[in-house]
């Protein structure tokens, strides 16, 4: 695997981290005490308090509004002032007055929905630039998408010559743009894909994500409020507890490091002295045969049965054909000699039930077919449980202590998670379950 090269260190801040004026004087600290932090991805100002509302939320206000011919009024005012405000606390000289006049005139001009919800990023990067003394680097000159909405490999030939000299960058996350010139974001929570597509351009040796909690933890604390962090997780495993609902980092942001094997760090600004979580290609482990436990709820689980379905051929694919035609992708396919299981998310599935059994029932004309709905999925994840003999066994003893009623099962081919479907009343009792067994 390729192994970076560069000493130096993308660090990423997400809306948090950045929120006020104290924010970006710890972000400035953070900084300063390791030289080897050089490239800068900053989000827009997040949530000051509970109270606030995030930037890029007003401003994706203020261009509806725009579309509707209303005035941008006290949305604009508050944007505004939210950013100079920022500025006279720090001290910096620096007028934002010309860009934000810009800003609101091509949002009162018509600019899509894309450009404004971007300009927090690009507005917010002038700032930490001028408070780093860093060479500001718009996204838009560096990060390319191509006509099907995918990153431009040039994209990384871009950001290697524009940060190839020395001292500091800054390069504001979340947007690009198209090959019309158009300003185009990733989804929410993009910055983190910029900052690893950044790593990945520049080959540095960590991709540091800064926010709000202290790495990523063993469980939802909402349901285990005393979830141990995560000392270090592969990329695989960070993906599997992502799919089933674990969202400390933006789910695209681990393919581009993987590639060249460049090591994640989450940290947390407002604790830097702690480790966080390393998110490696590789890791051993040892005692900690289960890293993390992540559950969702919202699925429906269509079960058919038939007499003889193994030797029926192309049965399986006729079944999944049935949810292809209509639109609807699947989540897990768990299988037995005379039944099949598809399990699918309710958000997919919406109100097409009738219609997928209806198709079903023509199309392979079933013994039996069923329907379980409000299931919940809880993946129990760790690359160690393919060679811990027992892994399994003190899973389902866990649960069944718990009186947990476990409706399906399902393991990864790569056996490094199971999967298992619970009615949704009993979630959080079989996550906490799982969690005290192996935590």
């Amino acid at each position: 695997m390729p192994t970076a090269v560069s000493p130096a260190k993308v660090a990423k801040f997400g809306g948090t981290s950045v929120a006020t004026a104290a924010q970006l004087r710890k972000v400035q600290a953070i900084i300063d005490a390791d030289p080897a932090r050089r490239f800068i991805v900053p989000s827009a100002p997040g949530k000051a308090d509970s109270k606030d509302t995030k930037v890029t939320d007003l401003l994706y206000l203020t261009q509806q509004l725009a579309a509707q011919g209303q005035p941008l009024g006290p949305v604009w005012d508050g944007i505004a002032t939210r950013f100079t405000g920022i500025v006279a606390d720090l001290g910096l000289d620096l007028d934002l007055r010309p860009v934000l006049a810009e800003v609101k005139a091509r949002i009162e001009g018509g600019a899509n929905a894309d450009y404004a919800a971007s300009r927090g990023e690009a507005i917010h990067g002038r700032v930490l630039a001028a408070l780093l003394g860093a060479d500001y680097v718009d996204a838009a000159e560096v990060v390319l998408f191509d006509r099907a909405g995918r990153l431009d490999p040039r994209t990384y030939q871009l950001i290697a010559a524009r940060c190839a000299g020395p001292g500091r960058y800054v390069i504001p996350g979340f947007y690009g743009r198209d090959p019309h010139g158009e300003i185009k974001t990733f989804s929410r929570g993009g910055s983190d894909v910029t900052g690893a597509i950044v790593a990945n351009a520049l080959g540095v040796a960590l991709y540091e994500n800064w926010t709000d909690v202290s790495g990523v933890l063993m469980t939802d604390p909402r349901v285990v409020a005393e979830a141990k962090p995560i000392v270090e997780i592969t990329y695989r495993e960070l993906r599997e507890l992502s799919y089933m609902g674990a969202s400390v980092l933006h789910e695209e942001a681990v393919f581009p490091v993987r590639e060249k094997g460049i090591p994640i760090n989450i940290r947390n600004t407002n604790l830097p002295a702690d480790p966080g979580t390393m998110i490696v290609a590789e890791r051993d482990p040892g005692h900690q045969v289960v890293v993390g436990i992540a559950g969702t709820k919202g699925f429906t689980v269509v079960h058919l049965e038939k007499a003889l379905m193994n030797a029926e051929v192309g049965f399986g694919r006729r079944v999944l054909d049935v949810f292809e035609r209509l639109g609807i992708s699947y989540e897990h396919t768990p299988t037995g000699i005379d039944t099949m299981s598809v399990v699918v998310a309710d958000k997919q599935l919406g109100n097409r039930l009738d219609e997928v059994l209806e198709d079903l029932q023509a199309a392979l004309k079933p013994d039996s077919l069923k329907v379980t709905a409000r299931m919940a999925l809880i993946a129990t994840v760790g690359q160690g449980m393919n060679h811990a003999v027992g892994t399994a066994a003190r899973l389902f003893s866990a649960l069944a202590k718990a009186r947990v009623n476990v409706r399906m099962i399902d393991q990864g081919s790569s056996e490094q998670n199971i999967i298992v479907g619970v009615e949704e009343a009993d979630l959080a009792t079989a996550i906490r379950a799982i969690y005290n067994e192996f935590a």
